[in-house]
């Protein structure tokens, strides 16, 4: 049975293709986009590279006016809005290794879809400092924030960002699993040199978190990615 105000299976497919688009005309009706920077919460903290994550999220929320001080799902949150799209940036407050757990709660609280609205920024100590790379899927390459984050939504689905902190470190230091050289760098304050470094890439890794909100993964990739990290 039609409704009242449809005379005809021609009207109500018109019907269908109005509602339709006004659904896009309102963005589809999306939930936010999630950015979340992984990183250890403390000021001892603050400016080691396994806290590139953090940076990141910060010089986001500085360039879009928003502070990141409210406190949600187990992480320190701020909203804005990018090419349109409601974005929530979000620092965990569980430490590295228990990341996934607040990623996770915040897809819940948003009902978001990891695959689609969702980035994820931590440091890489296999790149070159100055360097990122953009990854819609993976394994979590010996990275405990990145396993985490895997092992809460039980997926390898879902977008990342890392950045490179590594630079003249020997190979030791590479390992930031077992071996302790790894870990003592990654959670040691850096030399003022590569500070300056990471900070001239963290505008980059802005630019390219806004691009794949705009325009989606693949454009932000192809923009992006280095092919030498």
């Amino acid at each position: 049975m039609l409704p009242e105000d449809v005379s005809s299976t021609d009207d109500l497919d018109e019907m269908i293709t109005r509602i339709g688009l006004q659904g896009l005309e309102d963005g589809g009706r999306r939930g936010p986009f999630l950015v979340v920077g992984l990183g250890n919460p403390g000021l001892e903290y603050v400016w080691t590279p396994h806290n590139a994550g953090f940076m990141a999220i910060d010089r986001i929320a500085e360039q879009e006016g928003v502070v990141v001080q409210n406190r949600r799902c187990r992480a320190t949150t701020a909203t804005c809005r990018i090419a349109g799209r409601e974005v929530i940036l979000a620092k965990p407050e569980t430490f590295m290794n228990l990341s996934g757990a607040a990623v996770a709660a915040l897809v819940r609280e948003y009902e978001a879809d990891p695959a689609k609205d969702l980035l994820v920024i931590y440091d890489e100590l296999d790149f070159a400092l100055g360097t990122f790379k953009i990854r819609e899927r993976g394994s979590p390459a010996g990275h405990n924030g990145a396993r985490s984050v895997t092992s809460a939504l039980g997926s390898e689905e879902w977008l990342r960002l890392r950045i490179g902190v590594g630079q003249d470190l020997p190979p030791e230091a590479k390992d930031a699993g077992a071996r302790r050289p790894g870990r003592d760098y990654l959670l040691s304050p850096m030399r003022k040199a590569d500070l300056t470094g990471l900070d001239e890439v963290l505008d980059r890794v802005a630019a390219a978190t806004r691009r794949i909100i705009q325009d989606g993964p693949g454009p932000a990739m192809n923009e992006f990615n280095r092919k030498d990290v």
